[in-house]
C-alpha cells in the first residue's frame, strides 16, 4: 500500500522554529532524540521522509505534541475524509497513524486515526511525563496498552494508560482500526 508523504514543509518549519524556542542546536537536538544530525538537517531543509519513531523523539526532546511539528495552521472548520490527512507510517509495524486534529490553543490533546495490519507490533517509547492515551477500537481485534499489561480490545472497546511507559498496539486481524486521543499534561 503506496502512502501519502507526511506534510514535509509543516514538519521542516515546525522543527525549526521549536528547535530555535529552546535554545538548543542542531547537533544537540539529534543527540538527545537518538537521531543521526544529518536525519534532522534534512528535516528541517524539508528534503526527509520521517517515520513516526522520529517524530516522537523530536516531539519529546522539543517538548512539544507530536501534531505540534506536523500539521500545519487550519481553518476553524476542518473536514478530513476517510482516506486524507496527514498519514504517518511505522518503520517497524505495519502500523499508519492519520493526525485528525492537533492540539488547539489552551488545549493538551491531539486526535488520530490508527490503521493497523497483522504481523510486527508497534512498540512505542515512552512518550513526554504526564501523556496519557485513550484508544477506542473501531473494527478489528487489537492489544493495546502498556508493553507489560496490554489488552485485548474489540469493537468499541475503550483504554486508557500511561503514556510516558512503554506501550504497543498489535493488531490480531486485518485491517484493524482505533482512534487515539493524545492528552498531554
Amino acid at each position: 500500500m503506496t502512502q501519502p508523504s507526511a506534510p514535509i514543509a509543516a514538519i521542516a518549519a515546525s522543527l525549526q522554529r521549536e528547535r530555535k524556542r529552546v535554545g538548543l542546536s542542531l547537533a544537540e537536538v539529534a543527540r538527545r532524540a537518538g537521531i543521526a544530525k544529518s536525519t534532522l538537517s534534512q528535516l528541517e531543509s524539508g528534503t526527509g521522509n520521517p517515520s513516526v519513531e522520529t517524530l516522537w523523539a523530536l516531539s519529546v526532546t522539543l517538548d512539544v505534541p507530536f501534531a505540534q511539528l506536523v500539521e500545519p495552521a487550519r481553518p476553524s472548520v476542518q473536514l478530513i475524509r476517510a482516506g486524507e490527512g496527514p498519514r504517518f507510517a511505522s518503520d517497524r509495524a505495519d502500523y499508519v497513524a492519520t493526525l485528525l486534529a492537533s492540539c488547539p490553543p489552551n488545549a493538551r490533546r491531539d486526535l488520530y486515526l490508527i490503521m493497523a495490519q497483522v504481523g510486527e507490533p508497534r512498540r512505542s517509547d515512552p512518550h513526554s511525563p504526564g501523556v496519557v492515551e485513550h484508544v477506542v477500537l473501531a473494527a478489528g481485534r487489537a492489544m493495546v496498552g502498556p508493553i507489560d499489561e496490554p489488552v485485548e480490545l474489540h469493537p468499541g472497546d475503550y483504554i486508557s494508560y500511561p503514556g510516558d511507559l512503554p506501550h504497543t498496539f498489535e493488531a490480531l486481524e486485518p485491517d484493524t482500526s482505533a482512534v487515539l486521543v493524545s492528552e498531554h499534561a
